[in-house]
Parts: C-alpha cells; sequence; structure tokens
C-alpha cells in the first residue's frame, strides 16, 4: 500500500474514531437541560462523560495533527476554505471544556453559566461539524445546513442512548424516550442528505465505478434503524452499538467520497508530504498508536458501569 493511502486511512479512522467517541458527550452535554430536572440529575448526567470527555478530543488533536504532517496542501486549504466555522468550532469547544471543569468549583449562580456553556458549546459544535464537511463536499447553503442538521440530530440520539445505558431510574426512562424521539427526526434527514453523495462523488465516477459512499450512507440509515428496534427491546447496549456504527458508517461515506478529490483539482497523491515525511510519520505512529489506544480502551473499561448517583 503506497503510503499516502496508508495515511489517509489513518486520517480517516481517527476522525471516525472522534465523532463516535466525543459524539456521545455532545449529545449529552447539549441535552443537559432537557433530561435532567435537578442539580442531582445534572450532576448525574455530567458523570457519564466527566471522566473521557477530555480523552475524546485527544482524537481530534490526533487527526488535525496527522493532517498537518501528512497532507499540508489539504490541511491548508480546508483551514483557508473554512476559517471562520472552523474558528467557531474552537470556540465552542473551549467554552465547552472550561464549562465542564469550573462547574464544580463554583456558586450556584455561576453554575447556570457553566450549563449554558455546556449546552451550547456541545450543540454548535457537533453542528459545525457537519456543516463543514457537507460544505467541503457539496457546498451551497442548504447541503451546509443539511449536513449540520444530520450531524446534530445523530449526535444527540447517540447521547441519548449512552445515556440511557449508563444511568438507572427516571433519567434511564427520559433518555430512552427522548432517543426513539430524536432518532425519528435523523432519519428523515439522513435521508434527505443521501440525493446528494452521486454529485459529491461524480468525480469518481458515479455509483456504478465508486459505489462505497452510497452503500456506507445507506448501512448508516439502517443502523440507526435497528438502534431504534433495540431500544424498544430495551437493549441499550446494543442500540449504543447500533448508533455508534450509524456515525462510523456515516464517515467512511464520507472519506470514501473524499478519497478520490480531498479538495477539488487535487488528489490525495498530490495533497500528501513526501516519501521521507511519511516514512518518519508511519514508524511514529505505529509506536505511539497502540499505547494511545489501550490507555482509552482501559478507562472506559474502568468507568463502564451506570452512574446511579
Amino acid at each position: 500500500m503506497a503510503l499516502p493511502t496508508f495515511w489517509f486511512l489513518v486520517i480517516a479512522f481517527l476522525w471516525t474514531g472522534y465523532f463516535v467517541l466525543e459524539g456521545f458527550d455532545f449529545g449529552v452535554g447539549a441535552l443537559l437541560p432537557v433530561l435532567s430536572r435537578n442539580e442531582a440529575e445534572r450532576r448525574q448526567v455530567l458523570a457519564t462523560i466527566g471522566p473521557v470527555w477530555d480523552g475524546n478530543e485527544v482524537w481530534l488533536i490526533t487527526a488535525v495533527g496527522a493532517m498537518f504532517a501528512a497532507f499540508p496542501a489539504w490541511y491548508s486549504g480546508l483551514l483557508s476554505s473554512f476559517y471562520l466555522p472552523l474558528v467557531l468550532v474552537l470556540t465552542a469547544l473551549i467554552a465547552r471544556g472550561v464549562a465542564l471543569e469550573w462547574r464544580g468549583k463554583v456558586t450556584a449562580r455561576e453554575r447556570v453559566l457553566c450549563d449554558v456553556g455546556i449546552v451550547a458549546g456541545s450543540a454548535l459544535a457537533a453542528f459545525l461539524w457537519g456543516a463543514i464537511f457537507a460544505g467541503l463536499l457539496w457546498g451551497g447553503v442548504l447541503a451546509t445546513v443539511l449536513g449540520g442538521a444530520f450531524s446534530l440530530t445523530l449526535a444527540l440520539v447517540h447521547g441519548a442512548v449512552f445515556l440511557a445505558l449508563k444511568t438507572a431510574g427516571p433519567l434511564r426512562a427520559r433518555a430512552r424516550r427522548a432517543a426513539l424521539g430524536l432518532a425519528a427526526v435523523a432519519l428523515p434527514v439522513a435521508v434527505l442528505a443521501l440525493p446528494g453523495i452521486p454529485s459529491a462523488g461524480a468525480v469518481g465516477g458515479g455509483f456504478r465505478v465508486y459505489p462505497l459512499p452510497w452503500l456506507a450512507a445507506l448501512a448508516a440509515a439502517g443502523a440507526l434503524t435497528a438502534a431504534v428496534a433495540l431500544l424498544w427491546r430495551h437493549r441499550e447496549g446494543w442500540a449504543f452499538t447500533a448508533t455508534a456504527a450509524s456515525i462510523v458508517l456515516a464517515t467512511t461515506a464520507l472519506f470514501g467520497t473524499l478519497w478520490r478529490a480531498p479538495l477539488p483539482g487535487m488528489t490525495v497523491a498530490e495533497a500528501a508530504s513526501g516519501p521521507y515525511t511519511l516514512g518518519v510519520l508511519t514508524w511514529i505512529g505505529l509506536a505511539a498508536l497502540p499505547f494511545v489506544l489501550g490507555y482509552q480502551a482501559w478507562t472506559y473499561w474502568v468507568f463502564r458501569k451506570r452512574v446511579t448517583a
């Protein structure tokens, strides 16, 4: 396998991990005032993501760093084309992170401001990531808004299912009902987004020549439908697996389309760094990645039980 292809797959893997893991804590943060009825429940909601949210953001840092090193032309083109939305994403992530860290150290009045930061930062970041990548693929206001809406609703479903999996009692029941209702919104949005995939992948020859984006997008909608069926059966663990699979498949459709041209008029090979740089990056990545994955797996294993108080 050529090194540019290998590093494109690595970057796709890193973004996929980020969207799956950060997706549920975006959803949890955005749903904070909807599902919690008092301060005790708000603490319970935030305790589900407290040990992991900052570790999830490591995936973003790693993905962006890998893009900068392996595909500098792609990185610079993306940054210059979406400078304002990327600044807004960064602002949302900073506001959210500060609010999550400070909430337990301030007065009741100041906690209200922290809650606003958590909710607004989570919802805005979830929306903007979808809008940015939809704008990269399709362009146009309608497609950008549709991509942002799909990203936000999918994160909300993912977060609600995660809360149903990690909490107990009335909060768990409310999270399950919210997930079912939000999925009813996310599915039509996903269906509306499907017709844009062939035009986005036109550089690759359309569906007959390059069917991966279409098939992955259809499978993502199928996984989301399966999550609804599993929630009806009170199988929260499998439902969470299904929503995670839906995000994985949607991201596969995204990068399957970008594979032919990460930026208009630019192939993966043209956007890549030189062979020496990619070779050094490969050795560094092979040495570091197992430790990062192992640590994150250990963290989730330690905090795998339900949060009851």
